[in-house]
């Protein structure tokens, strides 16, 4: 394993303090200061290591812009409202929202605009992006003003820090931590924390030992957060990010790097980590705040429902026949079942039973 100096800090950590957890590795490899994996690159796009449904196509932010103007009118059209981006990326999707929010003058007179960004790196790009809103920019949810928020969150919570529970011999559920082996790299071995029977799911008895489970304790706080403002104060939030919507056994944690997967250990702060979302863990934390919460749906049924093909006609009506064949390429991209459109999930979360657009069905 090369050295690297987020490497050789792992290292020291490990052998002052022991080892950690592997929530804290992730957590470091993603967001140390000076090494982490968002704070000293744009990730995204060709030349980064994946691409996002953002970047595939102006259609999918405007379908979601087109879905937040609709929900704030389904909802009486509170004002002043917060429109919320979570991870802005370079700032296309806020970008592509603001352009359909536009139709709606009354939608942006009572808008103000905030982005939770913990990259600066990230951070300076939006700016750039978005000159001539007027954004705010945050370092978590904590600080976003109360009142009604209408928030996005597109390919969030796979990158939030996740723990891993393996089943021992003898059937406790122990935490997986991050050590060095005898040649000084990474290795994962299993800590003294024990998860409570409790915390399993029904299925936990039956399966082999070795077995994983991952429990993704910060999305579920962050999911809980932002559900009791929309419980508090009303509005409605919009997640998307690949996962599953039951509760299942099994590691999902992978590493990514220039379009790639590699081994999570290689790259430390290189390689993008992610693990797959837990939507029923989601949206449990969101109706234990008080909030109400429709699907998890695919993201093709999202898309589709609200008029994909049609938006798709409309941008490709006119242009040259190998523009048209871009088009039809980004819709098979965000929407057929083999790419995007069944791994990827959806779930909206709203201070009333009212299913909003896309979810009634």
């Amino acid at each position: 394993m090369e050295s690297t100096p987020l490497l050789d800090k792992l290292r020291r950590y490990i052998e002052t303090d022991g080892p950690m957890s592997l929530a804290r590795y992730m957590e470091l490899c993603l967001s140390d200061p000076q090494h982490g994996y968002y704070m000293t690159r744009p990730p995204f796009g060709q030349e980064g290591d994946f691409i996002t449904a953002p970047e595939v196509s102006q259609l999918f932010g405007e379908i979601v812009g087109a879905w937040l103007v609709h929900t704030w009118v389904q909802q009486g059209c509170p004002a002043p409202f917060n429109l919320v981006e979570f991870g802005p990326g370079r700032g296309t999707l806020i970008k592509d929202i603001l352009r359909v929010a536009r139709l709606r003058a009354d939608f942006m007179a009572a808008m103000n605009l905030h982005l939770v960004e913990t990259s600066p790196r990230l951070e300076e790009i939006q700016r750039t992006a978005l000159s001539g809103t007027n954004a705010t920019w945050h370092k978590g949810f904590g600080s976003i003003p109360e009142g009604p928020i209408f928030l996005v969150a597109n390919e969030l919570f796979d990158a939030l820090p996740i723990q891993h529970f393996q089943k021992a011999q003898d059937g406790r559920w122990l935490e997986r931590s991050v050590g060095l082996n005898e040649d000084r790299e990474l290795t994962l071995g299993l800590g003294i924390i024990e998860l409570p029977p409790h915390a399993l799911p029904p299925n936990a008895d039956k399966v082999e030992a070795g077995s994983v489970l991952e429990i993704g304790a910060m999305g579920i706080a962050l999911m809980g957060a932002i559900a009791k403002q929309i419980k508090t104060h009303g509005g409605a939030a919009l997640i998307i990010d690949y996962g599953y919507t039951r509760t299942q056994i099994g590691e999902t944690l992978q590493a990514i790097k220039s379009h790639q997967f590699c081994d999570f250990f290689r790259y430390p702060g290189g390689s993008d980590l992610s693990s797959h979302v837990n939507f029923e863990a989601l949206a449990a934390a969101a109706k234990a705040a008080g909030a109400h919460t429709h699907g998890a749906i695919t993201q093709a049924d999202f898309l589709l429902r609200l008029g994909l093909l049609e938006r798709a006609g409309q941008l490709g009506s006119g242009q040259s026949p190998d523009e048209q064949e871009a088009i039809r390429v980004a819709v098979e991209r965000l929407a057929a079942d083999n790419q995007m459109g069944n791994l990827f999930k959806v779930l909206a979360v709203t201070n009333t039973q009212d299913a909003p657009a896309a979810f009634t069905g």
